[in-house]
């Protein structure tokens, strides 16, 4: 059985084609710009061009591109877009329109496209990785595994409260890959960019799971990993750090990349490993939360594996900052790949099951 892996990131989308025949390691693998940067080169491209940008599609991940589309409009340039492509940049429709972004229908026939670039926004372009694959003589899989990080659809609250909601929710219910992981059919309607995804590919079988979940689950798959253990995946645009114990995410703490140093990140592990660390913390300091279910005393982790494409945080802190944490410390590459932690704990089930 053949399945396509995509973990889309906020600087990368990581892609693996899985064979349960072969080894992981005779994987085919690429590892390429994520839709939201593609989407933002082309925002910045028509912003050099003089011209106004049309979005159209649906929801996807924000960041790079919602801070193209932003200095767009700084620059006196507009913007139309339909309304679901619209929830890309803000959950609630009217704060997009008071930023200046006219809302029009998917038609947009009441745009003058003279001078108007049209920009397609989604998490996934099938047909891109298609075409990649088939210039090598490659066929699409039947199976396809997505990670995106949903924030969930939360107009009314802030979508960091909101994802930790979520996150606390699905710990609650047990923790395991079970909780984390969806088909088609049993996506929570709360998951907006999921869902979006699930109607991209539609006519294909498909495993669905946010980013974060995803990549501890795969750095598990590192021979050095032994739990209880803390997972931390530093991503180019979130770090995401969990305590797993018989396969389940027992506590967790989410804060963005750029708030972070190896200092900060050290303590921030520590004390959610002595059961000190709170949501409030975290949420005041800008990052998403922290959420414990339950405590594992720091002496009983058995090991600290650390992943993702910003680990550089940790590698690179003085020896005079370093803690008795670097003693259980390992730098996880499941089957050799850091990068594909998030694709390989996407198949999570079927590599324990080959």
């Amino acid at each position: 059985m053949r399945i396509l892996a995509v973990d889309i990131g906020t600087g990368t989308q990581d892609i693996l084609l899985y064979d349960t025949e072969k080894e992981p390691e005779n994987s085919l693998i690429l590892v390429m710009p994520s839709p939201t940067v593609i989407i933002a080169e082309k925002v910045r491209q028509a912003t050099k061009e003089g011209k106004d940008i049309f979005l159209k599609g649906t929801v996807m991940g924000g960041g790079p591109s919602a801070r193209a589309i932003k200095e767009h409009i700084k620059q006196g340039y507009k913007v139309f877009s339909t309304p679901k492509a619209a929830l890309t940049i803000k959950d609630d429709i009217e704060k997009v329109r008071q930023m200046g972004i006219q809302i029009v229908e998917e038609n947009g026939q009441e745009i003058d496209t003279e001078n108007v670039e049209v920009i397609q926004l989604r998490d996934l372009d099938i047909d891109a990785i298609s075409n990649a694959l088939g210039n090598f003589g490659v066929s699409m899989p039947d199976m396809i595994a997505v990670a995106v990080q949903d924030h969930g659809d939360s107009p009314k609250v802030s979508n960091r409260i909101y994802r930790f909601k979520m996150f606390e929710k699905l710990m609650d219910a047990g923790g395991d890959f079970s909780v984390f992981a969806y088909g088609h059919d049993n996506i929570p309607k709360e998951f907006s960019r999921i869902s979006s995804v699930s109607e991209t590919i539609n006519d294909r079988d498909a495993i669905f799971m946010d980013t974060g979940p995803a990549a501890i689950f795969g750095a598990l798959l590192d021979p050095a990993a032994v739990q209880p253990a803390v997972v931390v995946n530093i991503g180019n645009g979130h770090t995401l750090a969990a305590i797993v114990m018989d396969d389940r995410i027992v506590a967790l703490f989410e804060h963005h990349t750029s708030s972070l140093d190896g200092e900060k990140l050290q303590e921030y592990i520590l004390r959610l490993m002595q059961g000190e660390l709170s949501f409030q913390e975290v949420f005041d300091e800008g990052g998403h939360g922290c959420y414990i279910k339950n405590k594992v005393h720091p002496e009983d982790i058995e090991s600290v594996m650390v992943t993702g494409p910003r680990r550089g945080i940790l590698m690179d802190m003085d020896e005079n900052c370093k803690s008795e944490l670097w003693t259980r410390l390992h730098f996880a590459a499941p089957y050799g790949n850091m990068m594909l932690s998030g694709c390989y704990g996407l198949l999570t089930r079927h590599i324990y099951h080959k």
